[in-house]
């Protein structure tokens, strides 16, 4: 009879995993707010919904991930910022509609957990819920061997807020002479990076490159911008009849989306300076022809 083989020498640590819960405890307590129930740790995160203080509220929401933005976090080392990513990239689309963002969970996915590492992402996730006033009321880590390499992990997470219901905002009172307004970005926030990897690989550049004062690597992990109480504080001034969360379909993708038919939007992309990360002039090496590459990058610039 052969001998038994345990969790652990399949490639899976359920100790490390529960140290790594442990670990995270003080930073998912200061995402606390109003309506958490319980702690960190058991089988689904509560939220107490105080009802009276609505007159008919709908829930709204959203996931999403951070796509491959996370092989240049990988590659620099740099996990810190990643977490605020994953949370901006739920909690816009939330507040787009006019709503609140409650709470928010994550999903890290690894072939064998760092600690270190996945403290460091999570700290973000921490980080960002802060930036949007959601509480984290939970996640999942999961340790899969076979199914990512060493070092690669990948992220999902799952955002709900709430919203008057005759205070949703969906774009269909939006009419002919409206206003468009545009709020800055922080750069390609999380859209878009198999093309930026694509032009680096392309076109030769080190991602150590000096950049803006700083490294191409650093600027291309800029987190992405969480909206949400810049927005939730012009909604409660101002008359707001539609917003666009603009992410990898671009202006072209994203604004149709919360306009009625026969309305249009007037966008003169002159209008405002980009962020020098768009325009970035990059040496070419590689086999692909200038003429494309620089195609390749204007595509870029208008689709973010």
């Amino acid at each position: 009879m052969s001998e038994p083989i345990s969790y652990k020498e399949a490639g899976v640590d359920i100790d490390k995993a529960e140290a790594f819960v442990q670990s995270i405890r003080s930073l998912v307590k200061a995402t606390h707010r109003t309506g958490v129930i319980g702690e960190l740790g058991g089988f689904g995160g509560l939220f107490h919904l105080d009802v009276e203080k609505f007159r008919n509220p709908v829930l709204v929401s959203a996931t999403d991930g951070v796509g491959t933005k996370i092989k240049i976090a990988t590659l620099m080392d740099r996990h810190h910022t990643i977490g605020i990513d994953l949370v901006a990239m739920c909690v816009n689309d939330i507040v787009v509609q006019g709503a609140e963002p409650l709470f928010f969970l994550d999903y890290y996915a690894t072939g064998k957990l760092d600690i270190e590492i996945a403290a460091s992402v999570i700290g973000g996730i921490a980080r960002g819920c802060e930036l949007a006033g959601a509480a984290l009321v939970g996640g999942e880590t999961a340790e899969m061997p076979g199914m990512y390499d060493t070092g690669d992990y990948d992220l999902a997470g799952f955002s709900v807020g709430i919203v008057e219901k005759d205070a949703i905002i969906d774009g269909s009172r939006v009419a002919v002479g409206d206003s468009l307004i545009g709020l800055a970005s922080s750069g390609p926030h999380s859209n878009g990076y198999s093309l930026i990897r694509k032009i680096i690989e392309v076109s030769g550049s080190p991602l150590d490159m000096p950049f803006e004062g700083s490294t191409l690597a650093k600027c291309l992990l800029a987190p992405t911008r969480i909206y949400v109480k810049s927005l939730l504080n012009v909604m409660r001034d101002f008359t707001v009849k539609g917003m666009a969360h603009v992410t990898g379909g671009g202006f072209p993708g994203n604004v149709p989306r919360i306009l009625p038919k026969g309305v249009r939007a007037r966008i003169d992309p002159s209008a405002w300076p980009r962020p020098p990360v768009f325009p970035m002039p990059l040496p070419i090496s590689g086999s692909l022809p200038a003429p494309k590459m620089i195609r390749i990058m204007i595509k870029m610039i208008m689709r973010n």
